[in-house]
């Protein structure tokens, strides 16, 4: 690995001709997107601003990697490409200019080791996002890229220069060209307000509602759930749903119960096609296998064993472990007559229905979906109805499950634009 000593220079996978010659670009966002566009013009030889409304930069990133930063994953390229559902064919298009392994040898070269998890999920050796933003920040301004913190994009003036609410005063700018890479919708409390939505809209540029991705989703708990498991983990499960299309899909892995609801990875996993059904039907049902490693035939045998003097507590117990949880999800489910009967509770060990009512809102969602639609800009993120304005990262209409799809999706955006904008400025 390259040592940070050695980490100034752009890095070789985003290295372009040096053919702009300090010609001004703007960059507003200072997340991963913008960032990563602002490596690859400045290897271009451009004049870099990069403007962010927040006092630091990369704030979602770093919330983000708060559990283990989780920068992409090593499955293979056609089933990494599949996460992104409907959206598939555009992203894979961009994706295919900064695949998994390119981003991996991109880390590498900022002396930041990675390791295959596992899950097949790819993490920086420290498990940590400050580390590799400190080192990519140091990289940044050693290539003459200009940081400039709480400056806050107003929208447009008369003339098409830009507004900035700058800690002081407001300012004008018409660079030569401009990426927009403002951020979806959630966690607005980082930065991403998406409160730029209408100043767009009013020049033409077609916008997708937003909706929670990647969100949590309400269950109507009995108040024995409410107060007894608030974020309890429900693991070694595997969830089962079927989609409006009729596709039936199952997965394991883990969740939480919280007092509202359901969240966690698992969840997220499903979440689109969760979302999807609720806005026909009005709710959707996923069922829970309990205990995924074990045939519905052994579930059944165990259960039909003698109770003797045993409570029904303990007798579940003898089936699925000391997990007071899944006990309490078969009491919330079954009734008096129900549990009397083991072909009944062994029918729900395997197949626990749970009732989702609707999606926690857009603030609590790890993402958003929405944003600009694809129809609005050409092959190198460039706005049609705005020649010389770019867009990249989560304000673009696209989501993908957590898992490093997310990320993946931001920084190979941010280098398609940042791609573009050389190609026109040089066209």
């Amino acid at each position: 690995m390259p040592s940070p000593a050695n980490t100034n220079a752009p890095s070789p996978a985003l290295t372009e001709p040096q053919t702009l010659a300090g010609q001004p670009v703007a960059i507003i966002g200072g997340g991963p997107a913008g960032l990563m566009a602002a490596e690859v013009l400045a290897s271009a030889g451009a004049s870099v601003d990069v403007y962010e409304a927040m006092p630091t930069l990369g704030r979602k990133f770093l919330r983000a990697g708060l559990g283990g930063l989780n920068i992409t994953h090593s499955e293979p390229f056609d089933a990494f490409c599949s996460r992104y559902g409907d959206k598939q064919e555009p992203m894979q298009s961009i994706i295919d200019r900064f695949p998994p392994g390119a981003l991996r040898e991109w880390v590498h070269a900022l002396g930041i080791e990675t390791f295959v998890g596992s899950s097949g999920r790819v993490f920086p050796k420290e498990m940590k996002a400050a580390p590799l933003l400190r080192a990519w920040v140091h990289r940044l301004r050693g290539c003459g890229v200009r940081l400039h913190m709480n400056h806050r994009w107003l929208g447009f003036n008369h003339d098409g220069s830009l507004r900035l609410a700058a800690p002081s005063e407001e300012l004008s700018i018409q660079p030569k060209a401009v990426i927009l890479a403002l951020g979806g919708a959630s966690w607005p409390q980082l930065g991403s307000t998406g409160t730029w939505l209408p100043w767009l809209e009013e020049r033409g540029v077609e916008i997708a509602p937003w909706q929670s991705a990647n969100c949590g989703f309400n269950v109507d708990w009995s108040a024995h759930m409410r107060e007894k498991f608030v974020a309890a983990p429900l693991k070694s499960i595997a969830l089962t749903f079927t989609d409006l299309n009729g596709t039936t899909e199952t997965r394991p892995g883990e969740m939480l119960i919280k007092e509202y609801g359901v969240e966690g990875s698992l969840i997220y996993t499903f979440s689109r096609r969760l979302r999807e059904y609720i806005s026909v039907h009005g709710e959707a049902t996923f069922t829970l296998d309990l205990l995924p490693g074990r045939s519905a035939e052994r579930v059944l045998a165990d259960l039909a064993r003698p109770r003797g003097s045993r409570s029904m507590s303990r007798h579940l117990q003898g089936c699925l472990g000391d997990d007071n949880l899944k006990r309490n999800l078969l009491y919330e489910t079954l009734n008096r007559e129900q549990l009397a009967d083991p072909r009944e509770i062994a029918k729900f060990v395997k197949a626990l229905p749970i009732k989702v009512r609707s999606t926690r809102p857009l603030a609590e969602a790890i993402s958003t979906a929405g944003g600009v639609c694809f129809s609005s800009f050409d092959e190198n993120l460039m706005l049609k109805n705005l020649p010389g304005i770019f867009v990249a990262g989560e304000m673009i209409d696209w989501e993908a499950p957590t898992g490093g799809y997310l990320l993946t999706g931001c920084f190979a955006t941010g280098l398609c634009a940042g791609r573009g904008v050389v190609k026109w400025l040089t066209g």
